[in-house]
C-alpha cells in the first residue's frame, strides 16, 4: 500500500456502504488534512453520521477503504481497531456523559481506562482539560446539575483527554442556545489549533460551521456533491447547494421519501368507495 502524503491524516477511498438494500454511500472519496477543521454537511439522511461511524470502525465499508495514517480501518482486528481509536476523540450529539459520575470523573474516565498513569497525574490532566473548556470550577458537580451547553463542553474535555490526533463531532451545535453555540464553535476552532489536532465536524448549522471550517464536504445522493473552502460553497450556484444554504423549502431535496405511486396504496380503496 502506498504511503499517504504526510499532510493527509485520513482518507475514504471509493467507499460504498448501505443498510440492507438501502444504499447510503456510493463511490465516496474524501481526504482530511492534518490540523484542519473539516465540516461534513448535507441534508438529513445523506450519510454524514455514517461517515463518522465508518471512521470509528463501528461499521465497515462494503467496498473501498477508510485509511487512517495509511492503515485500512475496516481490515483491522479488534486489538488493532482499539489502538487506532486511542488516537481519536468523539463528541456525541447529546454529550453522552456518564450520569452517575461527576464532571471530573467523566473526564478522568478515559485516562483511567486507557493509561497506567498515577492518579495524581490523572487528576492534574483532567483539571487541565476542564480548564481548557472553562469548567474547572464545576469539577464536583453531576451532569444533572449543569446546563446542556455545559454538558457539551464537559464532553469536549473528555474527547480531548487523551490528546487525540483526530476529533469527531456529531452535530455539536444541536439544541444549544446562541451563546452556548458560539462558545462550542470557538472551542472547536481554538483547541484544534492549540492542540494541533484534526477535527471533523458533522453539522446542519451553516453559519457556525462555515465560520470555523477550513474545508467543507457537501454530501448528496450518496457521494460528495460539492467541496471546497467555505467561501467557494457560499458562492455556489448549484441548485442542491443553494437550497441547503438558503434553507429553501423547494428544490432538489425532496419532501416525500421515495414511495410507490399513490394509486398503489389508495387506488383500490378509492375505487371501492366509488362503486359504493
Amino acid at each position: 500500500m502506498a504511503t499517504p502524503p504526510p499532510d493527509i491524516l485520513l482518507e475514504l477511498a471509493d467507499v460504498d456502504f448501505g443498510y440492507g438494500e438501502q444504499r447510503v454511500l456510493s463511490n465516496l472519496n474524501m481526504q482530511f488534512r492534518r490540523h484542519q477543521v473539516v465540516a461534513v454537511m448535507g441534508g438529513s439522511g445523506c450519510g454524514k453520521t455514517t461517515v463518522l461511524r465508518l471512521i470509528g470502525g463501528l461499521v465497515r465499508a462494503q467496498r473501498g477503504q477508510v485509511r487512517f495514517e495509511g492503515v485500512d480501518i475496516g481490515a483491522l482486528a479488534i486489538s488493532g481497531l482499539y489502538a487506532v481509536r486511542r488516537k481519536m476523540g468523539m463528541l456525541f450529539q447529546l454529550g453522552a456523559l456518564f450520569t452517575d459520575l461527576s464532571i471530573f470523573d467523566n473526564v478522568a474516565f478515559a485516562l483511567r481506562e486507557h493509561t497506567d498513569l498515577p492518579e495524581a497525574l490523572i487528576h492534574d490532566l483532567a483539571l487541565m482539560k476542564l480548564n481548557a473548556v472553562g469548567l474547572r470550577g464545576a469539577r464536583y458537580l453531576m451532569p444533572s446539575e449543569i446546563s446542556g451547553g455545559m454538558a457539551r463542553r464537559v464532553a469536549f474535555a473528555r474527547a480531548i483527554a487523551l490528546d487525540p490526533e483526530l476529533i469527531l463531532f456529531d452535530e455539536p451545535f444541536a439544541g444549544l442556545d446562541p451563546i452556548s453555540l458560539g462558545i462550542i464553535a470557538n472551542l472547536i476552532r481554538s483547541l484544534n489549533d492549540a492542540l494541533g489536532t484534526t477535527s471533523i465536524l458533522v453539522s446542519h448549522d451553516v453559519r457556525e460551521s462555515f465560520a470555523i471550517a477550513d474545508y467543507v464536504y457537501f454530501l448528496a445522493n450518496g457521494g460528495v456533491h460539492a467541496e471546497g473552502a467555505p467561501d467557494k460553497l457560499r458562492a455556489s450556484t448549484d441548485a442542491t447547494v443553494r437550497q441547503f444554504l438558503d434553507a429553501a423549502p423547494d428544490g432538489p431535496f425532496a419532501f416525500h421519501y421515495p414511495a410507490a405511486p399513490l394509486e398503489a396504496d389508495f387506488g383500490l380503496a378509492c375505487a371501492a368507495r366509488g362503486q359504493g
